[in-house]
């Protein structure tokens, strides 16, 4: 019986992580990417409990020769990649435009944008000589809205609700499914990345509240990936209960 093959980046934690051992209880085999091999290796094991294989390739995606040359060295019996998610992400700082850091853009922009794009050239050829797959990108409520101090994180992440609309056009007479996804608070490593490691912070920002959990993306993702080839959940918004807006969260004192 051939492979079902799922490709997840950023699958060192949080929303990938779980996103991972969710497809891997639908029956899919997990390429899992990322760029601290330990935490691959972690992870390796655990879906390893669900009866299905794991192969990791630990990269940067912001690389992209790196993505290539990674993906170029997959067995031939991994090469026919049915779902591919698109998680790799990040947020630098909540800064005004006028004292933002040059490294924190760069940082936003060449993973979420480009490593998106680096991953998708690489893969999606495959999709298209076989007229299937499904294609899943992790977007944001930052990605519908703009608000104060979110400029380039916000900028990206349109970017990507931009991208994976267009990819949805051009893959159309290949029936490939394009799907975004496009979570509000959910509590990972998100908010201390984005805090440069102030844990203080970073918890502030779910104090309060009950947040969405990475467990609650991923279920959505598999539900939507695992609907008949004729349905696609095309654009996804998961918010918390407390959350209305990007900027209008129900706090408790």
């Amino acid at each position: 019986m051939e492979k079902k093959i799922a490709f997840v980046t950023g699958a060192t934690s949080g929303i990938g992580w779980a996103t991972a051992v969710a497809l891997a209880q639908l029956g899919y085999h997990i390429i899992a990417t990322g760029r601290r091999q330990l935490k691959l290796q972690d992870l390796q094991k655990e879906i390893s409990k669900e009866g299905v294989d794991v192969l990791t390739l630990n990269f940067d995606v912001r690389d992209p020769q790196a993505v290539k040359e990674a993906i170029n060295t997959l067995p031939d019996s991994w090469r026919k990649i049915e779902i591919l998610v698109n998680n790799a992400g990040n947020a630098h700082g909540l800064d005004p435009i006028q004292t933002g850091s040059l490294e924190d853009w760069d940082a936003m922009v060449d993973i979420n944008v480009k490593g998106l794009l680096y991953v998708s050239k690489e893969i999606i050829p495959g999709m298209v000589a076989r007229s299937s797959g499904t294609i899943v990108n992790i977007g944001s409520i930052a990605g519908k809205e703009v608000y104060p101090m979110g400029n380039v994180y916000c900028a990206s992440k349109h970017a990507v609700d931009a991208l994976t609309k267009g990819m949805r056009m051009d893959l159309n007479p290949y029936g490939i499914r394009v799907i975004g996804v496009h979570p509000g608070l959910v509590e990972t490593e998100f908010s201390l990345v984005r805090f440069k490691g102030d844990e203080d912070r970073s918890k502030s920002v779910y104090k309060g509240l009950q947040p969405l959990t990475a467990e609650d993306i991923a279920e959505t993702i598999a539900f939507a990936v695992s609907r008949p080839s004729h349905v696609v959940l095309a654009d996804i918004m998961i918010l918390p209960t407390a959350q209305a807006s990007a900027t209008l969260v129900k706090k408790n004192s």
